[in-house]
């Protein structure tokens, strides 16, 4: 914004080399590096006009061929709310020779205006323009740009949302596809939110099968799905489409650490993590920096002897975005408790031996947990996500990047983001690479499609 619109009022270009997740029915652009085109270098800016030396680009294409990067181009308008005549000149003899240099297309073009909107498209090999469907921001806001019109048309039961939020908020959560990992305890609440709240599709994440032990904090689960020991996720599927609300439902019944699961995420604009384990939320935070996305987190706590006592009852909220603090510069959790995560699911027998050794510091494995506690948290989870949506707090939303919450001792507080985090950073943007990642148990034995 700063560079696009100097205080002389002149337009200006910069240039955006942009990492992948490429899919059949979606191509997404994950913006990795942008570099400013000087002002001293154009031999011509003017208000409505910019004319800057494309000898500045060999370098960047360099990189972009070395990498498999796509290209965007973009500069800013005062006035026009569209691309002139001007700029499809100027794409049109732009682009051709940056196929010519790298074939990792598709490239774009993109206006950002002063009031923040963009507005983008690609451009072919032979000039020819399409459309972006959407473009993301990710950062304290969430903001979503879509290509297609606002329906006028808000249903019955949309209506209250639309009232609440608006009924461009409405649209958006309309086109969202929001992943949410894990489909129990928290998981299980947050679905039926966002659900209720007419999310366009929900990608649900979760190996496992219901049992008895689970009836008394999973919504929507019965006796019979557990003597059937159906999937959670089909359990939570089949709730959210007996709704009726045209939420439409992507059932994953694997783990996370799974090739296909991982881009089906890496498809989504949103992820709720409600895993306990250490090294799952590790390799989802890792995930949503590599696809740029953003990422609310939930974890609860509830310290029982067994026996009626309760020392603790508490709650976290994370929001997490690329480039940001991790869970990892946190303290949530530290790489050795990672790696005895890891061992535990990779080779239980392994780690026993290496705990029992005094080389690994054992893993709490299952906790008790109450519906009361677990629906709390996802209520202020899914509250966090619409806060950054539509924004309506009376502060800025970057003082709330962690909610904690004590039931036992009466707390809540906030906090704001920390300094980024030295092991993510270098990762924001990167999407697909062999092995996905950068976790070698993720490794393709082809390409990744």
């Amino acid at each position: 914004m700063r560079h696009l619109f100097p205080d002389d009022g002149c337009e200006a270009v910069a240039i955006a080399l942009c990492g992948r997740r490429v899919d059949q029915e979606r191509h997404r652009l994950l913006v990795r590096k942008i570099v400013l085109i000087p002002y001293d270098v154009c031999s011509l800016r003017q208000p409505d006009r910019v004319t800057w030396p494309t000898d500045l680009l060999p370098p960047l294409l360099d990189e972009a061929c070395r990498l498999g990067l796509a290209v965007v181009k973009i500069h800013g308008h005062h006035s026009f709310s569209y691309f002139s005549d001007t700029d499809d000149e100027s794409d049109t003899a732009l682009f051709p020779s940056i196929y010519a240099w790298t074939e990792n297309g598709p490239h774009a073009s993109a206006i950002l205006f002063g009031d923040g909107r963009m507005i983008g498209r690609e451009v072919d090999e032979s000039g020819k323009f399409r459309p972006l469907l959407s473009i993301n921001v990710v950062g304290d806001d969430l903001v979503f740009w879509h290509s297609e019109s606002q329906s006028s048309l808000v249903p019955e039961f949309g209506r209250r949302v639309a009232q609440t939020f608006g009924a461009d908020t409405y649209d958006r959560l309309r086109k969202l596809r929001v992943a949410v990992i894990g489909c129990s305890g928290t998981g299980s609440p947050v679905i039926e939110q966002l659900a209720r709240n007419c999310v366009g599709t929900l990608v649900l994440v979760d190996p496992d099968r219901i049992e008895e032990k689970n009836l008394n904090r999973i919504l929507n689960a019965t006796m019979i799905d557990a003597r059937e020991q159906r999937f959670k996720v089909e359990v939570a599927a089949r709730a959210v489409l007996e709704m009726g609300l045209g939420t439409v439902v992507e059932t994953h019944p694997r783990s996370l650490f799974d090739q296909n699961t991982v881009l089906a995420v890496a498809n989504c604009d949103v992820v709720f993590g409600c895993m306990d384990s250490v090294d799952g939320r590790h390799l989802l935070n890792k995930l949503a920096t590599f696809y740029l996305l953003p990422y609310f987190d939930l974890g609860v706590k509830l310290e029982a002897d067994g026996s009626g006592g309760v020392d603790q009852v508490c709650g976290t909220v994370h929001y997490l975005q690329p480039g940001g603090s991790s869970l990892l510069s946190r303290h949530v959790y530290t790489l050795e408790q990672v790696r005895s995560a890891g061992l535990l699911r990779t080779d239980p027998a392994a780690y026993r031996s290496q705990v029992d050794d005094g080389y690994l510091r054992g893993v709490q494995e299952e906790r008790p947990a109450v519906i009361q506690l677990n629906t709390l948290i996802a209520s202020l989870a899914v509250n966090e996500f619409l806060a950054r949506l539509h924004p309506y707090r009376i502060d800025s939303n970057k003082e709330y990047a962690v909610h904690r919450l004590s039931l036992s001792h009466g707390i809540y507080e906030y906090e704001s983001d920390g300094e980024p985090c030295s092991l993510l950073c270098r990762h924001v943007g990167r999407g697909d690479i062999n092995p996905l990642l950068e976790w070698a148990e993720l490794s393709f034995d082809g390409a990744i499609v």
